[in-house]
């Protein structure tokens, strides 16, 4: 099974498609994996791997390795383009979140100042007045939404939460209206297709619904714990990318 982890809190810098040179913020354990979902196409593997023994990072630990990172970064005079919270699993569901995402702010304004923050989150926490205003704080907040269709939601992003729903989380996405960043992963497989003209129908209405800042669509590029799916090629995503834009005024960013 597909299974790769992050064995360090702060993490990289890695080369992101969509962000530049990227240092990652790693919430979750080094040796198992903590998601509200259990998506298909996760690089981290299942959420049948378990959580692993090392438990979540504590706030002060965060702190002090992305310090000691910046430093050193900043005095071997290391590009940066971004600090990104993402790794094993889901990182608003630390409960030092919005305290971690303050400290972080504080870092970067000392040693990058021009760096943005972004976080990567599913958008199973936006019921978490704490947890969206830490949101809001940060440059990019970039939310997930992979189908604006309950069943294809449900087979992708597998929810832990039978309460979550896709007409739910697509009302909560509205209060980040000008300012939050919607990004949604193609791909198909036996029985999932988010690319046909009801799904991407059913997305662009969810879309100018929400009226994000900005919206990101990508395919599979590595490979995933599901060995069926597969992913959408460039000149298809493209179309998929030209139609969003041309029916919602939105910027797209295809990667």
């Amino acid at each position: 099974m597909q299974r790769v982890l992050f064995h360090e809190t702060i993490f990289g810098p890695i080369r992101s498609r969509r962000l530049g040179a990227s240092l990652g913020v790693n919430l979750s354990p080094l040796d198992g994996k903590i998601c509200s979902f259990d998506c298909l196409y996760c690089e981290a593997g299942f959420n049948a791997q378990g959580t692993g023994t090392t438990g979540l990072p504590r706030r002060e630990e965060v702190a002090r390795l992305l310090r000691e990172k910046l430093a050193a970064m900043r005095a071997n005079g290391e590009p940066l383009n971004v600090i990104t919270f993402s790794g094993n699993g889901e990182p608003t569901l630390h409960p030092e979140f919005a305290g971690i995402v303050d400290d972080t702010i504080a870092a970067r304004n000392e040693f990058f100042p021009e760096v943005k923050i972004s976080v990567l989150t599913n958008s199973t926490r936006l019921g978490s007045s704490e947890v969206c205003d830490a949101l809001r704080r940060v440059d990019n907040n970039i939310l997930k939404l992979d189908s604006a269709i309950e069943s294809t939601m449900r087979k992708i992003d597998r929810p832990v939460s039978a309460s979550f729903t896709a007409a739910g989380v697509i009302e909560q996405l509205k209060q980040f209206a000008g300012s939050g960043i919607i990004q949604t992963m193609f791909l198909r497989g036996p029985g999932i297709d988010n690319t046909t003209d009801a799904e991407v129908n059913a997305l662009i209405e969810a879309y100018k619904a929400i009226a994000p800042r900005e919206i990101m669509i990508y395919s599979i590029d590595r490979k995933t714990p599901d060995e069926t799916l597969r992913r959408i090629e460039p000149d298809d995503l493209r179309r998929i990318g030209d139609r969003i834009a041309a029916e919602t005024g939105l910027p797209v960013q295809v990667s």
